[in-house]
């Protein structure tokens, strides 16, 4: 949490001390916020009334948003709760996201789909519906898994009036999402994952192997109970479903046992022409078979009830649940009037016509669209709720019409705003304080500013437009000092870095410190890598890392500037016209794979080989620097040569940084995640194994080269063939661009077979194989077209210049192909000896 409680108080109580007639606008809760409710226990459906202190905020999405509480204190008329203790803690979710663009995309998908509000935050029985379902599931849980505790335990619902929003308290899970392990055999996972027999002690990855298995027996389990819908939380293919099942953290000495799915409160719908994931496309099918057009949260209850009907001693005692079920998902699923379902029943249906009305006016009430008063009267009167409802699709100001005709508190705001300048000036001061609150909290606006916000209410006229931008820009327009915190950090850090040793080695420090605190790096690695910090190359490559982050925003610059100049010398272009393509030059340098930055990059490392004249320790990174995005791991892949730790962790841990920018998918623990990481850091130790082993098998035998010649004569035979063929249906002589297929086809598959034959060649050896197979490829190749062509009218001079093309391209491909079969070749415990290099060559 990046801001301060208190400041959000003090801007809360200018608020409150404007005594306005309307209440103050609430986003979400701060910590060690006091909060008062209504509940209905689950179990027993006893009515209590209940005191929570809010510990902290520790999130929220489309679905809602979440808090660690505090049961302060529980009163009951009716029965006791037995589930719930003063002094316990506790998960309280709030079914209404915390930003504003969530909860308008989030309402809008459901709209679409079943033609209503969101049910789970205004209406009560639909909650209801949903943790009741989680008590049933819970309990099937426990037969499937043996306890009841691998899903999270739910003991009631209530209703948020401040927010105006359902909500649920829930068991408070003391978990985390997986652990980046560290893994030198992804090549047997990959084989078990594919239900091939492997030897368990080679097999890796414990905790991701556990989660994967409970996480798809546990959807088995949802589709079994008839729970179709509420699967989709857990469909390991959605790539984002990962971060619902947690791992306790009393069971961190056994990574196979503690996991628990926590939630169960779908976001957005699944439409059937919107899929959002990977996974998406295959639920969608299977939703069009189970009759579910539009997917989030139905149930089959009468399969349910098959189910039950199958293990009745598990569901012992839950007989009135599974009737209070039944109850609550036919008027939920009433509620609403969603024609994928419903059809024709919304052409004669009055009671499910009464329904929709009863639940439109409820869900009113929960969100404060209406007092108690007018409540009475919608429920009273059809008319007016029928109108009610038209009202709120005029956009926007049907929103202000509902807050005036059905809220008597608003009705004497807008009144009030209306006919006294004193009281229009407090509006507008309390107004600027909300903004103001919210920015705070989104860390927009520091604590200064928004108490001058609050204070002089004009700066807000330019805060509000920036606002629409990301956070980083809005403050860095707004905000001198951090703006030039951004600058000296993008522009100062990196020379600092490239001349001050002592601070380079510090930023290496933190990087392995923070490693090893998330757990991607090996204690091993972070000895080795701290242990090398004061070597002479280290210190060359993280100078150089520094210039490449010094190259970071050169693209940009330039971008800008070049868009700027052209719609500056181009006054006779229509003005959207000429910042049309101004964005355009802008967007284009961001696609293309050459940049001005990458260019930079790449003529520094150049500089570098001129000036030292060492090619050697920069072979690989004076060709990959000059490309834009790929580039920046330049260094990283340079240093497997001679650092392959400090490689693989520097790849590693920016990857995974990286892609945690990236929306929904890049959450951490999200499976985006998982496959970055392994990418840049596990793959490449399960290659280094994997030619370890080969290697150590290869010293056996003897080097073998001579096969490359015939290899080069099969393939010039057939490129041979097809200049035969070519010359006797066209009368002319095929160029490479003409035949290109077989230009890649058959000086690849040469590298292929002239690796797997060259015996005990170590890898320098086998690379140079294939460029002299390639060569010999071209030399036959061209001795058979001037065989062909003699007599003809084909010059000398074209035969030439396709030997030269010849050469360049056959040899390219060759040691390309040996090097991609080297690396991807797969390994079998009996695999014949013909990997490469030894341990000095790795």
């Amino acid at each position: 949490m990046g801001y301060s409680v208190e400041v959000c108080k003090k801007l809360g109580e200018k608020i409150r001390s404007a005594k306005l007639f309307r209440p103050m606008h609430i986003e979400r809760y701060d910590d060690n916020t006091e909060l008062e409710y209504n509940i209905v226990d689950v179990d027993t459906a006893v009515r209590a009334k209940i005191k929570v202190l809010i510990l902290r905020f520790v999130g929220g999405g489309f679905a809602g948003q979440v808090y660690q509480v505090k049961l302060l204190k529980i009163e009951s008329d009716n029965g006791s709760i037995e589930t719930l203790k003063e002094g316990g803690i506790y998960a309280v979710k709030i079914l209404i996201p915390p930003s504003g663009f969530s909860l308008f995309f989030r309402n809008l998908l459901y709209a679409i789909g079943f033609q209503g509000p969101f049910q789970l935050q205004s209406n009560p029985i639909a909650a209801r519906s949903g943790a009741l379902w989680q008590k049933f599931i819970r309990r099937a849980a426990k037969i499937k898994f043996g306890d009841e505790r691998s899903v999270t335990n739910i003991y009631a619902t209530f209703v948020d009036n401040r927010l105006g929003s359902c909500g649920e308290i829930s068991e408070w899970i003391e978990g985390r999402t997986w652990r980046l392990e560290v893994d030198e055999r992804l090549d047997v996972r990959r084989k078990w994952f594919k239900g091939k027999p492997v030897d368990p002690q080679k097999l890796g990855s414990p905790e991701y192997r556990s989660k994967y298995q409970f996480m798809h027996q546990f959807v088995d389990l949802l589709h079994e109970v008839g729970a179709h819908e509420f699967a989709r939380q857990y469909e390991w293919s959605t790539w984002k479903s990962q971060p619902n099942c947690l791992k306790r953290k009393d069971t961190e000495a056994s990574p196979e046992t503690g996991l628990v799915a926590v939630d169960f409160r779908a976001g957005l719908a699944l439409l059937p022409f919107l899929p959002m994931s990977p996974g998406d496309f295959k639920l969608i099918f299977q939703g069009l078979f189970r009759g579910s057009l539009v997917q989030f949260d139905r149930g089959d209850v009468g399969k349910l009830e098959a189910y039950i009907s199958h293990h009745p001693d598990e569901f012992q005692g839950m007989e009135h649940q599974l009737e209070e079920l039944k109850e609550s998902e036919d008027v939920y699923r009433a509620s609403i009037p969603d024609v994928t379902h419903n059809h024709i029943k919304l052409l004669y249906s009055r009671k499910l016509w009464s329904t929709i009305l009863k639940s439109a006016v409820t869900g009113w009430k929960v969100k404060n669209l209406i007092d108690e008063q007018f409540e009475q009267k919608l429920h009273g009167s059809i008319f007016r709720t029928i109108l009610f409802w038209i009202i709120g699709i005029i956009p926007f100001l049907g929103h202000f019409i509902r807050r005036f005709w059905g809220q008597e508190n608003y009705r004497k705001h807008y009144l009030n705003i209306l006919t006294s300048g004193n009281y229009l000036w407090r509006a507008i001061r309390v107004k600027a304080t909300e903004y103001a609150l919210s920015w705070y909290r989104a860390g927009r606006v520091d604590e200064k500013k928004a108490l001058q916000i609050s204070e002089r209410v004009w700066p807000i006229i330019y805060h509000l437009p920036l606002s629409l931008l990301p956070i980083g820009l809005h403050k860095f327009f707004t905000d001198k000092q951090y703006a030039q915190s951004r600058l000296n950090f993008i522009f100062v850090r990196p020379f600092r870095l490239y001349f001050n040793a002592h601070l380079r080695e510090e930023w290496l420090r933190e990087m392995v410190a923070e490693g090893k605190k998330k757990h991607i790096l090996t204690d091993e690695d972070s000895e080795t890598i701290l242990s090398q910090i004061k070597e002479t190359f280290i210190q060359k490559y993280l100078k150089s890392l520094a210039v490449h982050v010094l190259t970071v925003p050169v693209t940009q610059i330039v971008s800008v500037l070049i868009a700027a100049i052209y719609i500056m010398t181009h006054p006779e272009l229509p003005r959207h016209e000429a910042y049309a393509i101004g964005f355009g030059i802008i967007a284009l340098f961001q696609v293309v794979p050459i940049s001005p930055g990458s260019l930079a990059r790449g003529l520094y490392v150049l500089y570098l080989v001129i000036k030292e004249r060492n090619f050697k320790d920069y072979n690989i990174a004076v060709f990959l620097a000059f490309f834009k995005y790929i580039g920046y791991l330049a260094f990283p892949i340079q240093m497997t040569y001679r650092y392959p730790a400090l490689a693989r962790f520097m790849a590693g841990h920016w990857a995974t940084e990286a892609v945690h920018i990236v929306p929904v998918f890049g959450e951490g623990g999200a499976l985006l995640e998982h496959k970055v990481f392994n990418l840049f850091y596990n793959w490449p130790l399960t290659i280094r194994g994997r030619m370890i082993r080969r290697a150590k098998r290869r010293r056996e035998l003897a080097p073998r080269s001579w096969h490359i010649s015939l290899i080069a004569l099969v393939g010039a035979t057939i490129f041979g063939i097809a200049d035969y063929f070519y010359l006797s249906h066209f009368a002319e002589l095929p160029t490479l661009k003409t035949i290109w297929w077989l230009t890649l086809v058959i000086p690849l598959l040469g590298g292929v077979f002239v690796t797997l034959a060259a015996g005990g060649a170590k890898i320098g050896k086998r690379v140079t194989l294939g460029a002299i197979s390639g060569l010999l490829t071209a030399v036959f190749y061209t001795a058979i077209t001037a065989a062909l062509t003699s007599g003809s009218s084909v010059g000398i001079a074209h035969i030439v210049a396709e030997f030269l093309w010849r050469i360049f391209i056959f040899a390219i491909l060759s040691v390309i192909s040996v090097l991609l079969t080297e690396v991807f070749w797969p390994e079998t415990e009996n695999q014949p000896v013909t990997a490469i290099s030894g341990d000095s060559q790795i």
